[in-house]
């Protein structure tokens, strides 16, 4: 077949241009894991971090200057902390808690003051921590197990027994579908890999949070001796020499 004779080719529209990433303030105390989030969420295509901060205070000044699209934010911070930076903040950027705490009293308050999602360190990959960030930029609300236990904790101790079954329909959606696959994503979480035990696990969780083996000791109601017997054995299993390699892999930001 001569060239002439060939059909002519469609004229296909280019195709669409990549969105741009998105802008992302990152509010933490714990210099190991503000690093680790901002190292891990700068080196993706689809997220950048363009700012830092060690409390409330500085969380909001950078927000001003820099109108992050999410703000990634602490509870427990010194100076202002984060609940009490959160509505403000929430005046200039959808928020996200990205914290350990998770106790009930927080979880609610940082929710009613405008939090858009509540996630809990340990309860979450890289993907669903990129996902979560997206849906609370859309809009859509996003929490990890922990923080939907402390809801549901909650809820039922407020309803009167009788109610229970009327009150169910009136759970707010916290985006169910979500809710269910992190759910089933937690019983599979990658701390498990490190076959850390209960209490080793709590230490490490502690050590993460930036706690002294004297401090770790008085919260575990334990001696310091034992804290460094279980810190080197968690080293072990973690294949790390120092905490912040150990936070680091813990948190699952190295």
């Amino acid at each position: 077949m001569r060239t002439s004779d060939r059909e002519p080719r469609p004229d296909f529209p280019p195709p669409a241009p990549a969105p741009p990433p998105l802008r992302l303030l990152v509010a933490d105390d714990n210099p190991v894991v503000r690093a680790g989030l901002t190292a891990l969420l700068s080196d993706r295509p689809d997220t950048t971090v363009v700012a830092e901060a060690t409390d409330g205070r500085e969380a909001y000044e950078a927000a001003l200057r820099h109108r992050p699209d999410v703000v990634l934010l602490d509870v427990r911070m010194p100076g202002v902390d984060g609940i009490s930076a959160l509505p403000h903040l929430a005046r200039l950027a959808p928020v996200m808690m990205l914290t350990y705490s998770h106790e009930t009293r927080t979880v609610r308050e940082a929710l009613r003051l405008g939090a858009g999602g509540y996630l809990v360190h340990g309860e979450f990959t890289t993907e669903q921590l990129v996902r979560a960030v997206r849906d609370v930029r859309e809009g859509r609300p996003h929490v990890t197990p922990g923080a939907a236990r402390a809801l549901l904790t909650d809820l039922s101790e407020d309803a009167p027994a009788h109610d229970i079954e009327q009150a169910a329909p009136e759970v707010p959606d916290f985006s169910a579908k979500s809710l269910s696959h992190l759910q089933r994503c937690v019983g599979q979480s990658f701390r498990r890999r490190f076959r850390l035990s209960t209490r080793e696990a709590e230490i490490m969780d502690l050590i993460a949070s930036g706690m002294t083996n004297q401090q770790i000791a008085a919260a575990c109601f334990i001696s310091e001796k034992t804290v460094k017997n279980h810190i080197n054995r968690i080293f072990a299993k973690l294949h790390s020499t120092t905490r912040s390699q150990a936070a680091a892999k813990w948190l699952g930001v190295s």
